[in-house]
């Protein structure tokens, strides 16, 4: 019998959430203490000076301040509008998706009231489909609600944190890093703990009704994890859209065709670039990666709840997956304080050193928390559901289990980092190629992605292969959990780039010195590789993710064996792999279109407003904030309606095989295509990067600003932003989302799918 009891068990969890959300609250308000104006004592002097320190020489520091707070206040504006837009359109999405599940549930036995036998517990009474129709319907509303949130809290404390970090860079690099990486830690922190609360709370509100119905109320909660990947989705692809739309368009016009620097405030492009890198960035990424946390937990719970843990009742086993969770905000609260507190960032070369020791220090401090966690919550030998039998499982099966999750995560990061940081010979040769143009940059970008996909792939095979042994699919479940439980971490270094991005935007545009935008570019480079990691991360994570709730599903479809020599399961591989083809070229296509109107848009500004060029007359920038928000919001509807219609559509008409097939071909072609689309955007990026900072020989070689080799490393850049930011990071959405919605769907599938094959 485990140590754990039933009562420690309850306390426990929700002591952790509020432990995460106090945390988040504390570097909120340590965030705050840097000002963003000036409060006047008597109408002479200024009582409240912004921050105590560095003066710019030869610089007005106050209309500086001034300047400063007008840009945050423009960029946070431009955000909040976008997101309260595509929230509105998306809360009819949510409604109408809503009644589709339990239309469909609920017909599954004539929307009957009675109980019914259990599917997988014989002998016992379970409640009746009706029931779990509705139940699912409530948990999708509240997943749906709470990724929305994690998105929009986020993007909120990256539009406050913008500005101080800008301001904080007048001190010296490691004072803006802190107060970079503080935010960061405050969406981290707020998610992590968010998901976990709501969660929590959701199965304990749901037991009062199923009561001893662990199976009902285990695959009702499905639901949550369909609700938070429907909402990263269009949130992601939105988010994708508006900001790429701005960057391609603020850089081919301002950069190459008229030579002045990035985010230059004659550029009328360049607010709703920095409003993108919120919603796209920050938004996007909070939501899609509460989707992965999400889940990875159902379905580690619902594989749970039809194995020994679930049919004996054993509350603190059951919850395993919460408890790990749980273990994950604690570890990461310590992993954050060596960036913030023990370690001092001196100059700009130990800034990525110092993100890559987060990922390191929580890894190890993870592994010491899981073993711990499995001991305590476990008991020495138990049985786990392995598709229609019994496998038997020791508790330290599970430690290495969830372990190798976590330490193939931190290889798929590093990797992801030799590939696209500058530090490292490949991002070097792609800055190398320059020199012949940008025909060579993207032959070399391009060679570079494809090859970044090799160690990943072994890294989640290995995963899959020894948690599979060990604990069939429930292994899996834990092993993507393991990846993902140091997602307060995770989302700290990732959050961190955007901020820095927009610091640098702010400081460009307000007019601040030369030796300020050094210290805000060698942020932002950093956290151009930070963003990779966090991708690396929730590619690697969403495969483990899909395959877990392929593997639910194969179980809930009633499907004995998924046999690739039947016609019916080929048919679906062949059609799964193309998927990401056809939903990469329709969010290419619309980051392309989108970028027409505002590159035409630019133009026309330079062309028409007198003065604009010479720094006399203001840019019209509302306009180009309005072509982004437009061409977002039309452009996200086709595919994120690809994602969710296609399960749909081939669970009906095809059955339940050839779904199958469609989810393994997915997932296969979903993951190479995803890390390399990644991969090769940021490497474009960081190459464009490496010769503008100039920091060695080779880099000066290439440069200034402006050369040739230069005006060819942004036309790779540019290529690579749909890639990195749009495409790449959706593809880890689309495997996922197609896998949990056919789990919610497969009792309809079961009992009324493949209507076609039924008419032949």
């Amino acid at each position: 019998m485990a140590l754990l009891s039933e009562g420690l068990t309850q306390i426990l969890i929700p002591v952790a959430a509020l432990i995460g959300l106090a945390f988040a609250l504390l570097q909120w308000f340590l965030v705050s203490k840097v000002k963003v104006s000036y409060t006047s004592s008597d109408g002479n002097g200024f009582k409240d000076k912004l921050i105590m320190g560095e003066e710019e020489e030869g610089i007005d520091n106050f209309s500086v301040t001034l300047k400063c707070a007008e840009i945050q206040n423009a960029i946070s504006e431009g955000a909040t509008s976008f997101l309260y837009t595509e929230y509105k359109y998306l809360s009819i999405f949510m409604g109408v998706f809503g009644v589709v599940i339990f239309l469909f549930l609920g017909s599954v036995k004539g929307f009957s009231t009675k109980s019914e036998p259990c599917t997988y517990n014989t002998g016992n009474m379970c409640k009746p489909a009706l029931a779990n129709a509705f139940f699912s319907t409530v948990a999708f509303l509240l997943g749906a609600l709470t990724s929305v949130i994690s998105g929009f809290l986020g993007m909120k404390i990256a539009t406050y944190a913008n500005a101080r970090t800008t301001l904080e860079a007048r001190k010296g690099v490691g004072k803006a890093f802190i107060t970079a990486f503080r935010s960061g830690a405050v969406m981290g922190f707020l998610l992590a703990a968010n998901g976990l609360l709501v969660l929590y709370i959701t199965i304990n509100l749901f037991k009062l009704y199923y009561g001893d119905d662990w199976e009902g109320l285990y695959e009702s909660i499905t639901g949550y994890g369909l609700g938070g990947s429907s909402m990263a989705l269009f949130g992601r692809v939105g988010g994708g859209i508006y900001t790429k739309a701005a960057d391609v368009g603020a850089d081919l016009v301002g950069k190459v065709e008229r030579n002045i620097p990035e985010d230059d405030p004659r550029n009328p492009a360049v607010i709703a670039d920095n409003v993108g890198d919120n919603v796209g960035d920050i938004a996007g990424m909070g939501s899609d990666l509460f989707g992965s946390y999400a889940e990875a937990t159902c379905a580690a719970l619902f594989v749970a709840s039809i194995s020994s843990f679930g049919i004996t009742h054993n509350y603190a086993a059951m919850s395993y997956p919460l408890i790990i969770s749980s273990m994950g905000i604690v570890v990461c609260l310590i992993t954050t304080l060596f960036a913030t507190d023990l370690f001092e960032i001196k100059n700009a070369s130990e800034i990525e050193p110092s993100l890559k020791r987060q990922l390191l220090i929580s890894t190890v401090l993870m592994t010491a928390g899981i073993a711990v966690v499995t001991f305590v919550a476990l008991p020495s030998e138990f049985t786990m559901f392995s598709f229609g039998t019994d496998k038997t499982v020791k508790n330290w099966y599970l430690f290495f289990c969830v372990s190798i999750g976590l330490w193939a995560g931190l290889v798929i990061g590093y990797t992801t980092e030799y590939y696209t940081s500058n530090a490292y010979s490949p991002v070097q040769d792609v800055a190398d190629s320059c020199r012949t143009g940008a025909a060579t940059n993207v032959i070399f970008g391009l060679a570079l992605g494809y090859k970044s996909v090799i160690i990943p792939v072994f890294a989640i095979a290995l995963a899959i292969y020894v948690s599979f042994s060990l604990a069939a699919m429930y292994g899996i479940a834990v092993a993507a959990l393991g990846m993902l439980s140091t997602i307060a971490t995770g989302l700290a270094i990732d959050a961190y780039g955007p901020i820095s991005d927009n610091a640098g935007g702010i400081a460009e545009m307000a007019g601040m010195s030369h030796e300020i935008r050094e210290r805000t570019d060698a942020l932002d480079a950093a956290g151009n590789t930070t963003a990779a990691i966090g991708k690396g991360f929730a590619i690697g994570s969403a495969a483990l993710v899909s395959l877990a709730l392929f593997g639910a599903y194969v179980s809930r479809a009633g499907i004995e064996t998924v046999d690739v020599l039947t016609p019916k399961v080929f048919i679906g591989l062949l059609v799964g792999a193309m998927l990401p083809y056809w939903f990469s070229a329709m969010t290419m296509k619309s980051v392309g279109s989108a970028a027409l109107k505002m590159v035409e848009e630019v133009r026309r500004q330079f062309n028409t407003i007198p003065g604009l060029m010479e720094g006399t007359a203001k840019p019209d920038y509302a306009t180009c904030v309005k072509i982004s928000t437009d061409a977002s919001l039309k452009e996200m509807i086709p595919p994120g309606a690809l994602v969710m219609l296609t399960p749909l559509i081939a669970g009906t008409f095809f059955g339940v095989e050839t779904l199958a097939g469609i989810l393994a071909g997915s997932l296969v072609s979903g993951v190479q295509v995803a890390i390399s689309a990644s991969n090769t955007g940021g490497a474009w990026d960081n190459a464009k990067k490496y010769i503008e900072a100039g920091n060695s020989e080779h880099a000066k070689s290439l440069g200034p600003k402006g050369s040739d080799p230069h005006k060819a490393a942004v036309i790779g850049d540019t290529i690579g932003d749909p890639l990195k930011d749009t495409s790449g990071p959706s593809l880890n959405i689309l495997i996922k989302l197609m896998a949990v919605e056919s789990l919610v769907f497969a009792p309809f599938f079961a009992a009324h799918g493949g209507l076609i094959f039924k008419w032949l």
